[in-house]
């Protein structure tokens, strides 16, 4: 089978084995899905793709129970989250483990050198092509704690807490600061079941909490998960937080709403993929009369997917950048 992604086919043609190795934040490939090794991955997509295959699967704060003989770090476009996942292998990992990290030129793969050479740690080229390269390093001890990633800071009165590669990282995201401002005349004051879809680091779905709504927070990104529940855990505020692609995990239940700032990204691609879903399948995840409130770009094509959905919609603001849509289930 030929790999699928331009970074999986500039590993395909090199002359490692790769037996048992451990493939750490992978993009969807067939050739690693179905080849060989574990992964190790804050993308639940990722991981129900290589437990479907019937391969070893672990997540973001896991600890793979076997010590693989190398690794290959798939470096994201957040830097600090790469740097994230160097220092946790380096603290999992026995020293001197093999350790190849690979990405794409225009992501900014080449800002390896600098990272290692900072940590301590030599590093060599080893190949390049189809605009990706490959560098390769062994593990060494660092002094550095990953958890000292985590942010905490204050917005709208709330605690939140964050981790490199969470949606809006550190700050309040414009769009996100625009439905909370449409919220208290849309929500009722208590007692909904809300579902807050894509919960990021939590604002929303601690917001709700705080008005007395019966929260589920989803999020298909691990860190997400974890930052959320740190933000609820933060303000003693309590809630259902769950990994998950939009609707996979949540067994049926129907919400009296559905809040959402929905992603249109794939790394540096867009993709309406997850958002198209959300809007298409949030009536089945409705109860009579409940309502579907999100905030998107203005330029993205939502309004009609929501007429195909819902069969009307309203638009609560819009300030150009951003708008803020509602439809309710008839």
């Amino acid at each position: 089978m030929n790999a699928e992604t331009p970074v999986c086919q500039l590993l395909q043609r090199q002359d490692e084995a790769y037996r048992g190795w451990l493939w750490v934040a992978p993009p969807r490939d067939a050739w690693l899905e179905q080849g060989d090794g574990s992964v190790l991955s804050g993308d639940h997509g990722v991981l129900h793709a290589w437990q479907a295959c019937g391969r070893p699967a672990f997540g973001a704060f896991e600890i793979p129970p076997v010590l693989p003989p190398g690794a290959v770090l798939f470096w994201p476009k957040t830097h600090a989250l790469g740097e994230w996942w160097l220092l946790t292998l380096c603290k999992v990992l026995p020293e001197g483990t093999p350790l190849q990290i690979v990405g794409e030129n225009n992501g900014g793969i080449k800002r390896v050198l600098k990272v290692l050479a900072a940590l301590g740690l030599g590093c060599r080229k080893r190949d390049s092509a189809r605009r990706c390269s490959l560098f390769e390093t062994r593990l060494g001890p660092v002094d550095i704690d990953p958890d000292a990633v985590w942010q905490r800071f204050e917005i709208e009165g709330l605690t939140v807490v964050s981790h490199p590669g969470v949606f809006g990282h550190g700050k309040l995201d414009a769009g996100t600061q625009l439905l909370l401002s449409q919220l208290p005349g849309t929500l009722p004051e208590t007692g909904e079941s809300i579902l807050d879809m894509g919960c990021g680091d939590g604002i929303l779905a601690a917001w709700l909490a705080r008005r007395g709504a019966w929260v589920t927070a989803v999020d298909v990104n691990a860190f997400a998960v974890e930052a959320t529940r740190r933000t609820l855990t933060a303000n003693a505020l309590e809630g259902q937080v769950v990994a998950g692609d939009v609707y996979s995990s949540l067994a049926g239940h129907r919400y009296d709403a559905v809040v959402s700032n929905p992603p249109f990204h794939q790394e540096r691609a867009i993709d309406y993929g997850p958002a198209g879903r959300l809007i298409g399948e949030a009536p089945e995840h409705l109860v009579p009369g409940g309502q579907l409130v999100i905030v998107a770009n203005a330029f993205l094509p939502y309004p009609d997917r929501l007429q195909a959905a819902f069969g009307n919609f309203e638009i609560l603001a819009d300030d150009r950048r951003f708008r803020v849509y509602r439809a309710f289930k008839r």
